[in-house]
């Protein structure tokens, strides 16, 4: 199912998740005027596993070139679809949640969304040597947090049934509780076959997990923004 719009009006204009975006398709033109020297480029801006876990026998490895790509992994994607596909999700269900939240709130809860649902795609894909980019991890902590806080909002998706599509409106614990799914039976299917089909299957599910843990966390905390 593919989820077109929410019915869940935010009460002030979501400008970080604007922001987000924005920033996201500038560097993807970036990313486009780099020509062949894109995969060195992914590779260095990208989470690697490998580089990670081995960082030790590294010679030239830093901190910095290390750790730097947790955060900078998540502003990077491997081509149009994928952008697209990431924003529009950020689009339908990040202005709930950063309403919720505040703005700088949000932003902490995005990145740390984004960096711990990396270190959980590097802990199940330790031997792997393909760059990690894009921010589904991030935003899939989005989707847990809009889960578990607004349930019951309804969500208008395009389905498919059988040979034809439907619109069709659902409820949002219905329409992304079945999106964790597909990413949980994919991830595990990833392990038994030790093929990963390209997709961070485990860095959305951490995101996930970890966006309905922050978004309680963050909501009781005193601090607004």
């Amino acid at each position: 199912m593919i989820p077109i719009r929410d019915r869940n009006p935010s009460g002030t204009f979501p400008f970080v998740t604007v922001g987000i975006i924005l920033i996201n398709v500038l560097v993807f033109f970036i990313e486009l005027s780099l020509g062949p020297q894109l995969d060195s480029f992914l590779f260095q801006f990208g989470v690697v596993p490998v580089k990670v876990v081995y960082s030790a026998d590294i010679p030239d490895s830093t901190f910095v070139n290390t750790y730097f790509p947790f955060l900078s992994y998540m502003f990077l994607h491997g081509g149009f679809i994928h952008l697209i596909g990431n924003m529009w999700y950020l689009w339908i269900f990040g202005d709930n949640i950063e309403d919720r939240l505040g703005r700088v709130k949000f932003v902490l809860f995005y990145l740390l969304c984004g960096i711990g649902s990396a270190l959980v795609h590097v802990y199940f894909n330790s031997q792997s040597g393909v760059p990690c980019v894009g921010a589904s991890g991030a935003i899939a902590g989005v989707l847990g947090a809009y889960m578990v806080t607004f349930p019951r909002a309804r969500v208008l998706v395009l389905l498919p049934l059988f040979i034809i599509w439907e619109f069709i409106e659902l409820p949002a614990i219905v329409v992304l509780g079945f999106w964790f799914l597909l990413q949980f039976f994919s991830g595990t299917a990833a392990i038994s076959s030790a093929q990963g089909g390209g997709v961070a299957w485990w860095a959305h599910i951490g995101g996930f997990v970890l966006g309905i843990i922050f978004i309680k966390i963050f909501s009781k905390s005193p601090f607004t923004g």
